[in-house]
């Protein structure tokens, strides 16, 4: 069985390197199946689903050890159910949390048992939601999910970031020339210049593992059928299995994780910064 943990490294760790420190131990209330992490870097915390659990636990930026969360969103109230992925926006001080056919947004310092502000729902949605990202600059949600009537497809949705109830996307990003297959893990956005970054894998039948699997770059203006501004990796390319993709602007980074060489790996791209 995994060992529940989250662990933090240096920015240039390369190979078999050491943690800087872990948080870890049965305070931290941690599961061993966390699918996600996201990091709020104007007010220093850190923000985990725990799906055994049906909770949200947010932990200080600087945590370590045996060091229980600051708070625990969780109860009947809230509505999770098995969650895996979220977004944060430090900016409006919301939280997402993706529920395959809605969206749940609550206050980012929600405590306890505490019922979305909205929810986004509804068969016009389209959604099949599994990851979102916030782009608080131009006000949008982004909604990774399965293409439910069409086999190894995702579809990105966009939305205005304050939208509820059965409301249509403003575009919706699919189709073969996209190559937006799998879906990978948690997406992300870098909001001045309105990208998006989606870990797409290849069909079911290579699960386990896919020479396919890339890394691809949208714009928040892209609409239909469009394929990725740029990628990493693809045929023959270095990953295997995406399970996300994160961004360091300031160096001009993207970090992609991937299973299957169970390793982080960073790519230097100016070209999206």
């Amino acid at each position: 069985m995994a060992h529940p943990q989250i662990a933090a490294f240096a920015r240039l760790a390369d190979g078999n390197a050491k943690p800087t420190r872990r948080i870890e131990g049965q305070k931290t209330l941690l599961g061993r199946n966390t699918h996600a992490i996201a990091y709020d870097e104007i007010h220093d915390e850190i923000m985990v689903p725990q799906r055994l659990a049906q909770a949200i636990l947010t932990f200080r930026g600087g945590a370590n050890g045996e060091e229980p969360p600051i708070r625990v969103l969780q109860g009947s109230l809230t509505q999770l159910r098995d969650p895996d992925r979220l977004g944060v926006d430090p900016v409006n001080n919301e939280l997402y949390v993706p529920q395959t056919g809605k969206i749940l947004v609550f206050p980012r310092e929600a405590d306890g048992n505490v019922a979305p502000i909205r929810v986004l729902q509804g068969p016009d949605t389209q959604l099949g939601a599994n990851a979102v990202a916030v782009d608080p600059i131009h006000d949008l949600l982004i909604v990774a999910g399965r293409e439910r009537a069409v086999p190894d497809s995702t579809r990105l949705m966009i939305f205005n970031r304050t939208d509820k109830g059965n409301v249509k996307p403003r575009a919706i990003i699919r189709g073969p020339k996209s190559g937006l297959t799998g879906l990978g893990g948690p997406i992300a956005v870098y909001p001045p210049r309105g990208e998006i970054l989606v870990p797409v894998r290849g069909p079911s039948d290579n699960i386990l593992a896919s020479d396919t699997d890339f890394v691809g770059v949208w714009s928040i203006e892209d609409n239909g059928d469009v394929p990725p501004r740029w990628t990493i990796g693809g045929p023959k390319g270095t990953l295997v299995h995406v399970h996300g993709v994160a961004l360091d602007p300031k160096n001009k980074s993207v970090i992609i994780n991937d299973k299957r060489l169970n390793a982080v790996l960073t790519y230097y791209f100016p070209e999206i910064f």
